[in-house]
C-alpha cells in the first residue's frame, strides 16, 4: 500500500447535522457495501432511505425504503429484493453496476426514474457506492491482494483509462503522478468519521446498521427549506460523505462534500448553489468545486442530464458531480412539502 500523506487532501469533515427546519422535507439516504466472504468475494449491499417532512404542528410524516443487492466480483447483479418491494426488480440481474447501469435501470422502472422515487435514489447512487467499495479492497490488509493488484494488467488499464477524468485524476495530479513511478495507485487516509446523527433529534437520520469490518458506507442528506420573512425563496444544503471501517472498527471519511443554495422563485430552476469540499483524498481535488458557479440557471428536470454531459474532464470531481445530480430529487420533495 503506498500513502503520500503531504498530499493529502482537506480532513475536516462535518461534525453533526443541522436542525430540521419546520415546513422542511429531508431525505437521507445510506449504502452499506460489504464483502463477508473475502474481498475477492461477492459484494453484500444494504441500503435505506427516508424522506421525512416536518409539519407545522410539530409533526412528522415519512417514507422509507429498503434495498437489498448482491454483486458478483464482477460487479454483476446477482440478486436484488426491495421494500416495499418492486416485482421489476428482477429486470436488472445481470447488469454491470457500473457504466451503463444507469440507463438500464431507466429503461427498466422509467415511472421510478421520472418521479424521482426513494427505490431510484438508491439505484441511481449503486455504481458510485460499488465503485469507492473498492477501498476496502486497496485497504485491505491482505500483502497477497496488494501484489494481485500491482500485478494485475486489466488493473493498470483501468488506470490509465481513468486519466483525466476529473480533477484528481488529471495526469499531473497525485494519483497518476504516483502511479507513473511506483505501479500503484495511492491510498488515501482520511481522518475518523463524526457521528452525524443529532443527540437531540432521534429522526434527524434514518436508522442504520453498524458498520462491519472492512466494509464501505455511502450516506446523503437533502433538505429542502420553505421561504421565510427573512428568506424569499426556497432553499436546499446537501451533504455527502464515503466512509470506511477498518478491521478494528474505526470509520474513517473518504469523501465528504456539502452542497447549498437556493431556488428560484417558482422552485423550478436553481438559483444558486456553492460547494464546499470538506474531506477529499489529494490537494488537487478541491479545484473542482468551482464548478457549482455552472450548476446555477439550470432546471432541476434536467440536472441529471446536464450533469452528465456537460459537467466532464480536470475541472470537475465525479463525487461532486453525484451531489449535483442528487439536486433534481428536490422536485418530489417539493410535492411533498406542497411548494408546487
Amino acid at each position: 500500500m503506498v500513502t503520500v500523506p503531504d498530499r493529502a487532501g482537506p480532513a475536516q469533515p462535518s461534525a453533526s447535522s443541522p436542525p430540521r427546519a419546520v415546513g422542511s422535507v429531508r431525505r437521507t439516504t445510506s449504502i452499506d457495501s460489504s464483502r463477508p466472504l473475502g474481498m475477492t468475494g461477492a459484494v453484500e449491499v444494504d441500503a435505506r432511505a427516508r424522506d421525512l417532512a416536518t409539519r407545522d404542528s410539530g409533526e412528522s410524516h415519512e417514507q422509507g425504503q429498503r434495498l437489498w443487492v448482491t454483486l458478483g466480483p464482477d460487479r454483476s447483479l446477482q440478486a436484488v429484493e426491495a421494500d416495499p418491494p418492486e416485482p421489476r426488480l428482477p429486470d436488472l440481474i445481470g447488469a454491470v453496476v457500473g457504466p451503463g447501469f444507469r440507463s438500464r435501470l431507466a429503461r427498466a422502472l422509467p415511472d421510478h426514474a421520472q418521479h424521482r422515487t426513494l427505490l431510484h435514489a438508491l439505484l441511481d447512487d449503486l455504481p458510485g457506492a460499488i465503485l469507492v467499495s473498492g477501498y476496502a479492497v486497496q485497504r485491505s490488509p491482505s500483502l497477497a491482494l496488494g501484489e494481485e493488484l500491482r500485478s494485475d494488467g486489466a488493473f493498470a488499464d483501468h488506470v490509465r483509462a481513468a486519466e483525466d477524468m476529473c480533477s484528481g485524476w488529471a495526469s499531473d495530479a497525485t494519483i497518476m503522478v504516483t502511479f507513473r513511478s511506483t505501479g500503484s495507485v495511492p491510498t488515501p487516509m482520511g481522518p475518523p468519521a463524526p457521528v452525524l446523527e443529532r443527540a437531540d433529534d432521534p429522526h434527524s437520520w434514518h436508522p442504520m446498521g453498524a458498520l462491519p469490518p472492512e466494509s464501505t458506507r455511502r450516506r446523503r442528506r437533502l433538505d429542502l427549506v420553505p421561504p421565510s420573512a427573512d428568506r424569499g425563496a426556497w432553499t436546499f444544503d446537501t451533504h455527502f460523505r464515503d466512509s470506511y471501517s477498518d478491521p478494528d472498527l474505526v470509520e474513517t471519511a473518504v469523501h465528504e462534500y456539502r452542497v447549498e443554495g437556493s431556488l428560484d422563485t417558482d422552485g423550478r430552476r436553481i438559483g444558486e448553489v456553492r460547494a464546499e469540499a470538506r474531506v477529499l483524498p489529494w490537494v488537487e481535488c478541491p479545484a473542482a468545486v468551482g464548478s457549482a458557479e455552472r450548476v446555477t440557471g439550470r432546471l432541476l428536470a434536467d440536472l441529471r442530464t446536464d450533469i452528465r454531459t456537460d459537467f466532464v474532464g480536470t475541472s470537475t470531481c465525479t463525487h461532486l458531480n453525484d451531489s449535483f445530480r442528487v439536486l433534481a430529487d428536490l422536485l418530489p420533495m417539493l410535492e411533498m412539502a406542497g411548494g408546487v
